[in-house]
């Protein structure tokens, strides 16, 4: 199926580019020497300690990636992610209409390209400083919508996968929908257990830590995509 094909296609591209970008970002930050003295000379605030955030959450991907030089990276990496995100949601709604023999537009469709364009935006804003509450606030509910639309989307669209897998099952790896499923829930309940934690002061490393994290998990959804179909002609 062309739908089959375009998805393994887009799902690699959807994991490695922004998995690429932030630990890009990450390793000029803690490597700023490799570039003074040039035209990319790495802004002060971007600037950090050799560390493992993804252990220690001693800084948040924001700050690795928000300032110059890396926001040349990051920003455009998310751009094209979130283009990667609308057509990849596309072709997955095409697929299982397909397969159920539907004209639906699924839900799973409309919360993905909403994660999409709230991934766009976050990306917009991410550097520009106001000094104002409502734009902190806006910037961070942005973000939160983003995670938020993602998982449901991942969620729903495993769902409908279980329902239809019969039909394919010579086409998928059904060990990867049950790392799919796993997956999915293990985002949910960290995301709902650390609610609690993330709106309270304090607790920084926690939070910093918890968030490239999460961000890797939510786009290794799209690495266990192109191991779910197996190749086709």
């Amino acid at each position: 199926m062309h739908e089959i094909t375009q998805i393994r296609k887009l799902s690699l591209w959807i994991f490695f580019i922004p998995f690429i970008a932030i630990n890009l970002c990450l390793i000029i930050s803690q490597n700023p020497e490799f570039l003074e003295g040039t035209i990319l000379t790495v802004d002060m605030i971007g600037r950090s300690a050799f560390s493992i955030p993804y252990i220690d959450g001693s800084l948040s991907i924001s700050r690795a990636s928000r300032t110059f030089p890396q926001f040349l990276i990051f920003k455009p990496a998310m751009w094209l992610t979130a283009v990667l995100l609308y057509f990849y949601w596309r072709n997955n709604n095409d697929l299982i209409n397909n397969l159920k023999n539907t004209n639906l537009n699924y839900k799973f469709k409309t919360f993905g390209i909403l994660s999409a364009v709230f991934l766009a935006i976050h990306s917009v804003f991410l550097g520009i400083k106001f000094d104002i509450q409502i734009y902190k606030l806006f910037r961070r509910v942005v973000l939160l919508l983003f995670i938020i639309f993602e998982i449901i989307a991942q969620g729903i669209l495993v769902y409908h996968l279980t329902k239809v897998r019969s039909k394919v099952s010579e086409l998928i790896n059904n060990k990867i929908l049950t790392l799919k499923i796993i997956l999915v829930v293990i985002l949910a309940l960290v995301g709902i257990l650390s609610l609690p934690i993330l709106v309270q002061s304090g607790n920084t490393h926690f939070k910093h830590a918890l968030e490239w994290n999460y961000f890797v998990g939510v786009i290794l959804f799209y690495f266990f995509s192109r191991l779910f179909w197996k190749r086709t002609t």
